[in-house]
């Protein structure tokens, strides 16, 4: 299969650089990850995540966890974990149904990025979740291809914390500050009935916008 689409190369042809993909691609585009690339994946702490649902909508997330939140099996297998998130899983609904996905992993200090492009499903009961603390399942990923790309527009960040949101060695975490919110009580599943009270009370909608606005979320 033709890493560029007929679309693609419609675009390229329009803007004459098709000279360019084709040596971009015979460069840097490869079927398997290099030690350069597991290296750089296993150094984050997140990445953000395309999938593709059903109807042909994409959506992208943000996935924070530790370093080396995504794990590298081999030169062509991935696996990253699947947290607790909002009740929606767009994502992992997504993976059952077309299994194709992006991941872009990014260093905004240096700056630096890569990009992997795979088909993925996910796993509820696998041996691999006690890599995991606190995850719900886990996604293995066979990698179609990797690159790494010009890191020209990425604006330099400094890194200020670490999430108090990531699992412990024993999958703990602070309760969600959003189940918190009064209006949503009737709405969590039932292993949250009740824990609003243990972790501080209930809260309102606007105490919640105004947590977010101080980035105490």
């Amino acid at each position: 299969m033709s890493f560029y689409t007929k679309s693609q190369r419609d675009i390229q042809a329009r803007f004459e650089s098709q000279p360019l993909a084709d040596a971009m691609e015979a460069g840097i585009v490869q079927t398997e990850i290099g030690e350069a690339h597991a290296a750089f994946i296993t150094s984050r702490d997140f990445f953000f995540l395309s999938t593709v649902s059903g109807n042909g909508e994409p959506t992208v997330s943000f996935k924070g966890g530790d370093v080396g939140t995504v794990k590298v099996l081999d030169s062509t297998t991935i696996a990253f974990p699947a947290y607790d998130g909002n009740g929606m899983f767009l994502s992992l609904g997504n993976i059952e149904d077309t299994a194709k996905i992006g991941l872009l992993f990014i260093d905004f200090e240096t700056p630096h990025r890569v990009r992997v492009q795979a088909n993925a499903k996910l796993y509820l009961k696998d041996p691999m979740l006690a890599d995991f603390p606190g995850a719900i399942g886990v996604i293995k990923a066979e990698v179609t291809s990797v690159f790494v790309n010009c890191a020209r527009y990425i604006h330099k960040h400094t890194r200020t914390a670490t999430s108090p949101y990531v699992p412990d060695a024993e999958g703990k975490q602070p309760y969600a500050l959003w189940k918190r919110i009064n209006h949503m009580q009737d709405h969590l599943p039932e292993r949250d009935q009740g824990m609003a009270q243990k972790a501080g009370g209930l809260i309102s909608e606007e105490d919640y916008r105004d947590a977010l606005s101080r980035g105490d979320s």
